[in-house]
């Protein structure tokens, strides 16, 4: 199993570039940040500096979207990191939360999200592609490689992802809604003519290592209204009962009161006082290290290749420090 960090990319730039560093020390092999212009900085700054800075890890965003930027800048953007730095980044990609919304735009089609997918890979590895009915291609790009992960939850997303994508990232981290939700992409990609283990499937989730299971909960609380955004959209179009999604997905939204993205992603934000502790305990990793050990083992053993630790609490370093001398090594050997 492969880690990565995952971090907002709040100023100062050098505290997420030294971060970064250090996840690298302690063995994860990627990192990952939020991707929305108006609530942080510009993201693919950073990653040039994550990039100079270290000699292994591979960059991208969790996640990036096709609407705040037009798609030859997007694949231009990862090609250049690319030939700088020898092929290390990663588009993770979705419809857009926080990005869209907050400068008041709806979230991106699927159908849109699935032409930028294909539009995106083929332009940064230097095959021609149609943006808007142009024809283009990036004449620079030399032994350009640009994998596609793609963000899902609910059903019709899921079967694209299994189609289109070359990755999956599952922003939660409970065995039952791995196991459902990796069982639809891979059934999607073998309809699709796809081998079904060719798609990486990456769970994120915060993960907080100590004995103290209270203040591990207040700290990552953040999560559930963060995943409750997207399952207030599932539960829009399929309802609350539909079959379409696991009740234990949607369920534990009943009393969300509306959002507000001034506190995405970050503890103590009040707009997810609704997500009781019962949620947090299945979609985070809490407690000792043989805790995270043992949940880890189960989403191995259901396919998951890369856990992903949303780092944003009050631990940052003890975290990446924990995982690297006890967490990574039990899941390696």
């Amino acid at each position: 199993m492969d880690f990565g960090l995952v971090l907002q990319t709040d100023p100062p730039a050098s505290r997420v570039i030294s971060l970064m560093k250090r996840a690298e020390r302690n063995g994860f092999t990627h990192g990952w940040t939020f991707d929305s212009a108006v609530l942080w900085q510009e993201p693919f700054v950073v990653y040039s500096q994550i990039l100079a800075n270290t000699t292994r890890l591979k960059v991208g965003p969790m996640v990036t979207n096709p609407g705040t930027r037009t798609w030859e800048v997007t694949a231009s953007t990862f090609a250049t990191l690319n030939d700088m730095y020898g092929n290390r980044t990663v588009c993770g990609i979705g419809r857009g939360d926080s990005a869209m919304r907050v400068a008041g735009r709806k979230p991106n089609t699927l159908a849109r999200l699935g032409e930028a997918i294909d539009v995106i890979r083929d332009l940064a590895e230097g095959r021609e592609a149609e943006v808007d009915g142009q024809p283009m291609r990036l004449p620079w790009v030399r032994d350009g490689k640009l994998p596609v992960w793609m963000a899902a939850y609910g059903p019709k997303a899921l079967a694209l992802t299994g189609r289109r994508a070359d990755g999956f990232i599952l922003q939660l981290a409970d065995p039952f809604l791995t196991e459902w939700m990796v069982k639809a992409v891979r059934d999607a990609a073998t309809e699709a003519g796809r081998d079904p283990d060719s798609v990486t499937i990456c769970v994120a989730a915060p993960a907080y290592v100590g004995d103290d299971l209270a203040h591990a909960r207040e700290q990552c609380r953040w999560f559930g209204g963060m995943v409750g955004n997207h399952v207030a959209d599932l539960v829009s179009r399929y309802g609350d009962h539909s079959g379409m999604v696991p009740e234990a997905l949607t369920d534990y939204i009943k009393g969300r009161q509306g959002y507000d993205y001034s506190h995405h992603g970050r503890a103590g934000n009040p707009s997810t006082d609704f997500v009781p502790d019962e949620i947090v305990d299945r979609f985070c990793l809490l407690g000792p290290p043989e805790a995270h050990i043992e949940k880890l083992r189960a989403l191995r053993d259901l396919g998951v290749d890369q856990f992903a630790v949303y780092d944003m609490h009050d631990a940052q370093e003890t975290t990446i420090d924990a995982y690297g001398a006890e967490i990574i090594p039990a899941l390696r050997d």
